[in-house]
């Protein structure tokens, strides 16, 4: 049991340079016994209300130098303090705000919502176990308007779908990563690096991009170049909700539509996922 979205703002000061972490953070526990569930005796039951509060208490204490930390300070607050409390889950995720620039120039108080992915984490401890980590990264709208294809696939006689070898590859990813034995990792730049890692395998090189025959081998591209890039990384678990786009039919208007203008494919949607670890 436990209390979930536990939103709040931490506003940390430095003479006039303002910084800010908006977080929602779901924290759940288990006990070493059933009574409450079992007799209804709610003696070691720790109130939800009473986890929200500790929650609070902590980013007003040790502030919050990163999410991973913050999840972990959180897990062990509550073995320390608690002798009932035998397992601890925390999933914390940020809201995206970034700081203003003026003309280059970083804003000391100002900041705007960039909705380019939401990152995430998970900490989970047992009683006399080892405390494990997870980080990610979810609602990533990602698009690339050629170099993408489906070809050579499956057909039978249900199949209405024909071969495309130019279309657009458009999807919202979530992707998240466990590390192994957790020592003092620099969190914000191994976050910052597996993002570049996605970005990178999933347009290619700038000046010309790279083909994509399906979903499914760009899900694999990016997991593949995580892994090589990013050694702290032990497993990857990734999911690409697709979005596919038809070209509009404008003969009927008088005119030739070369994938000029297109409509989205609202539902249903096409959908892969793929985990991929280290031996």
């Amino acid at each position: 049991y436990g209390k979930n979205t536990i939103k709040f703002l931490r506003l940390h000061r430095e003479g006039k340079k303002h910084f800010v972490k908006e977080v929602e953070v779901c924290t759940h526990l288990r006990l070493s016994s059933a009574q409450e569930y079992l007799n209804g005796n709610n003696s070691s039951v720790i109130p939800t209300d009473t986890i929200k509060n500790i929650v609070l208490l902590l980013a007003k204490e040790k502030g919050i130098p990163t999410l991973e930390q913050f999840a972990t300070d959180i897990c062990e607050h509550f073995m320390i303090s608690f002798c009932q409390v035998v397992y601890v889950k925390t999933y914390i995720q940020e809201v995206p705000w970034q700081r203003l620039h003026e003309n280059g120039v970083p804003h000391v108080h100002s900041f705007i919502c960039v909705p380019d992915g939401i990152r995430f984490c998970e900490a989970e401890q047992c009683r006399n176990g080892p405390l494990v980590v997870f980080a990610g990264i979810k609602d990533l709208k990602l698009m690339k308007t050629t170099q993408s294809g489906f070809e050579g696939f499956f057909r039978n006689e249900h199949t209405t779908l024909p071969e495309r070898n130019d279309r657009i590859l458009c999807g919202e990813l979530f992707c998240k990563w466990s590390y192994g034995e957790c020592r003092n990792f620099d969190f914000d730049c191994i976050w910052n690096k597996i993002r570049e890692c996605i970005l990178e395998a999933f347009a290619g090189p700038a000046d010309c991009g790279e083909y994509s025959p399906s979903y499914q081998k760009t899900v694999n591209s990016i997991q593949m170049l995580i892994l090589s890039q990013v050694p702290q990384v032990q497993v990857i678990d990734t999911v690409l909700n697709n979005t596919f786009y038809n070209v509009v039919d404008m003969k009927n208007l008088g005119v030739t539509n070369d994938k000029e203008v297109l409509v989205p494919v609202e539902t249903p949607y096409g959908s892969c996922a793929c985990t991929l670890g280290r031996k």
